[in-house]
């Protein structure tokens, strides 16, 4: 007898198909972990943070004008004329250049009449000014 060795045979066929088996495991794991994780998201954990003596914090002022539908003008809910308005904001925005206002408008109202009290921030002075929407509601 003769030893001929480990010859490939034209018999055998190479092994192309991919085998799934460990894909399929890894990624079990993977759902349940996030499974676990996901509902600790949703609600969070309570956590006790330390304390510490500390000075407080400078309390950032808020400023707003608020524009009715009867064309009334509030600034931080304190009714004012367009001229008072003018000069309020001017001392605001000397002592602060980076003064940030926000403007609330009726939908009611002119669209001319919200963009003459933009303009009056705007000639006192205030670069930055925001305006505040209501979040769409999407109805499914």
């Amino acid at each position: 007898m003769s030893y001929k060795g480990k010859r490939f045979r034209r018999d055998q066929h190479v092994m192309s198909d991919i085998n799934v088996t460990p894909f399929v495991d890894v990624m079990l794991v993977l759902l349940i972990i996030f499974m676990v994780v996901a509902p600790l998201a949703k609600y969070g954990m309570e956590i006790k943070l330390p304390s510490a003596q500390a000075g407080s914090i400078a309390k950032e002022e808020k400023w707003a004008i608020t524009l009715y539908r009867n064309r009334e003008i509030h600034f931080n809910d304190k009714k004012i004329k367009l001229d008072d308005l003018e000069k309020k904001l001017r001392e605001l925005a000397v002592a602060n250049r980076n003064v940030e206002v926000f403007l609330k408008a009726d939908e009611a109202l002119p669209y001319g009449f919200v963009v003459e009290v933009m303009a009056t921030a705007r000639r006192s002075g205030v670069l930055n000014l925001g305006m505040i929407t209501e979040p769409l509601t999407v109805v499914q």
